[in-house]
């Protein structure tokens, strides 16, 4: 683990060296960091947005999303853990401790997977069951019978509305229908 960050920092001043040198200017880290952490941050921006852009239009898209999410995280946790063992000196910083985290979290997911997928699958079984024992016909659509629209105004009843017409009284619900 050390050697790796001992060739990542390495990588990152001859990173930081042949910057300077391609753009002429003396640049502090600050500017530096400015400037690069920008624009591979727009870079991965742009990838991950072309990415999820994608993976909206698979089936599972949010458990897709949430494990790329969960995973980075993870990555990130991994990491802080291992530096800080070196840190205080509580422990080995080895790379091999992190990749075994790591897979840690991927077994723990593939079994949170496998277990979801198989109720997801038993569900949409017993679903399907019971579609195709039933014998139902289709139901027809019905038309909705068009009323007449009311003015949101109100108006004052004319003489004539005001009379009531006697009526027969309703006997049965169908002839409300009518």
């Amino acid at each position: 683990m050390r050697e790796m960050i001992s060739l990542l920092s390495e990588a990152m001043n001859r990173i930081h060296d042949a910057m300077q040198s391609w753009v002429g200017v003396a640049m502090s880290d600050k500017e530096l960091h400015f400037f690069v952490v920008g624009m591979i941050g727009m870079l991965t921006f742009f990838a991950l947005f072309v990415l999820v852009k994608i993976i909206q239009q698979l089936k599972f898209s949010t458990t897709i999303i949430a494990f790329i999410f969960a995973f980075i995280l993870m990555v990130v946790f991994v990491f802080a853990i291992e530096i800080q063992q070196a840190v205080t000196q509580s422990g080995n910083m080895e790379f091999a401790d992190a990749v075994a985290g790591l897979w840690g979290f991927i077994v723990f997911f593939i079994v949170y997977a496998v277990i979801a997928g198989a109720f997801y699958g038993l569900f949409k079984f017993l679903r399907w069951g019971k579609r195709s024992t039933s014998n139902r016909k289709p139901k027809k659509a019905r038309k909705k019978k068009s009323r007449p629209v009311q003015s949101a105004v109100y108006e004052e009843p004319k003489d004539e509305e005001l009379k009531v017409e006697e009526q027969e009284p309703i006997k049965y619900r169908s002839d409300l229908r009518k």
